[in-house]
């Protein structure tokens, strides 16, 4: 297929968030999806009316991710997703890069799936929100029963057929308080490379975590304690809430920052029936007068072009802008975030052009102050190590000690 060149001034879609069905085999306690009873599966010919238009626009990154997810991706078979792959191949210009990604509960998985994650290298996350008592308590069956058994049955097996995964594990009130009975269940599963959601409110569901002012002060102390101890133990090789920090807190000031839910269309969004979003992907399905349900068009009744355009003219687009120019007045954080996540902003503060929230200050600004305070100590210690030694060492940039920061052995 020929390599289309990206018109001036249009996006740089960098994400693909795909729904192959809305529909979920469990009901966990703190979901948000509004149609998880839906079972209606993505069609082929959307695969390929997708990507024969994204492709073709010259708007994708060089690398391109494509995320299945809203919903539970694994209630579609294997097969399904052979085929969208084999399209999405086949339509992609030599210039991009695809990478496929799932976001599963994991209580599906056998080896076909297995051979599925091997055969086209997919990045595969499994949400388990620790030891079982945690787990259960918020990731439950549909009939009220836990779900943690078929979960970790999961989990054994991508790693006995090697497959690569990460976890996502949803923080609650009870877990901030426990970091070290978290980190020994992860070391106990093998699990190595590790991410955090703080439990939030999104659509319909009103997270009680955030209830209170302490709350930025107990997440601080689980973070700072289970990433000293998972450095310590030097089975960890990923913590995301730190190493994705550690390049947008240290990066050199010259190098560019992006925030792909305040750009039009950097992420797209869209659902089992071909309708389209952008910006945060939570926004996928929820309702909303003012805003039309967030949705910018259909990718089967118009043309990517178009779908661009409505987002541009779009009270969504123009409110979300607001909210980011007010981020960039207001916080010293801002260029280490760019503005925040449009979905939290609305759902805290009850609108897209509000700033601080409790979602960013957990999010950005907790890992943030760690490293600062983490590269403060580490230049104090290198200092008194040279003194010690009678000379000064030289400390221009904080890529090296950046580097030291991230490790875990």
């Amino acid at each position: 297929m020929p390599v289309a060149t990206r018109p001036a001034g249009g996006p740089e879609v960098a994400t693909v968030v795909i729904q192959p069905t809305g529909f979920c085999n469990i009901n966990c306690t703190y979901c948000y999806l509004p149609d998880r009873n839906d079972k209606h599966v993505l069609p082929q010919a959307t695969v390929t009316r997708l990507f024969t238009e994204l492709f073709a626009s010259g708007w994708t990154a060089p690398d391109l991710t494509i995320i299945w997810h809203a919903g539970e991706p694994l209630v579609v078979a294997p097969g399904f997703y052979r085929e969208a792959f084999e399209t999405i191949e086949r339509l992609r210009p030599p210039s991009v890069v695809v990478k496929h990604a799932f976001q599963t509960n994991g209580m599906l998985i056998d080896r076909d799936w297995c051979a599925l994650f091997r055969d086209w290298e997919v990045g595969v996350g499994v949400s388990v929100d620790g030891p079982q008592p945690l787990h259960d308590a918020h990731r439950k069956t549909r009939s009220g029963a836990g779900t943690f058994d078929r979960t970790i049955a999961g989990i054994r097996l991508l790693r006995a057929e090697n497959v690569p995964f990460h976890v996502i594990s949803v923080l609650s009130r009870d877990s901030l308080a426990l970091p070290g009975e978290m980190l020994d269940f992860y070391l106990s599963e093998g699990i190595d490379q590790i991410c955090f959601n703080v439990e939030e409110s999104e659509g319909s569901h009103v997270s009680a975590l955030f209830e209170g002012e302490e709350l930025r002060e107990r997440y601080e102390a689980f973070l700072r304690s289970f990433w000293h101890a998972a450095r310590a133990s030097g089975r960890v090789r990923f913590l995301r809430e730190i190493d994705l920090a550690i390049p947008r807190v240290f990066r050199p000031e010259e190098a560019p920052s992006r925030n792909i839910q305040t750009e039009p269309l950097a992420m797209l969004n869209v659902d089992s029936r071909g309708n389209v979003s952008s910006f945060s992907p939570e926004l996928l399905g929820l309702r909303n007068g003012e805003y039309a349900d967030f949705l910018l068009g259909n990718i089967h009744t118009h043309s990517l072009a178009q779908i661009y355009d409505a987002c541009l003219r779009s009270s969504m687009f123009r409110d979300i802008q607001q909210g980011v120019e007010a981020c960039a007045r207001s916080c010293e954080y801002f260029s280490v975030c760019g503005g925040g996540a449009p979905v939290n902003k609305l759902f805290e503060t009850g609108s897209f052009t509000g700033t601080r929230t409790s979602y960013c200050t957990l999010t950005q600004m907790v890992p943030t102050d760690l490293l600062l305070n983490a590269f403060d100590q580490l230049e104090h210690n290198l200092a008194s190590a040279a003194a010690d030694g009678g000379t000064t060492p030289e400390v221009q940039t904080a890529g090296p000690i950046a580097a030291q920061l991230s490790r875990v052995s």
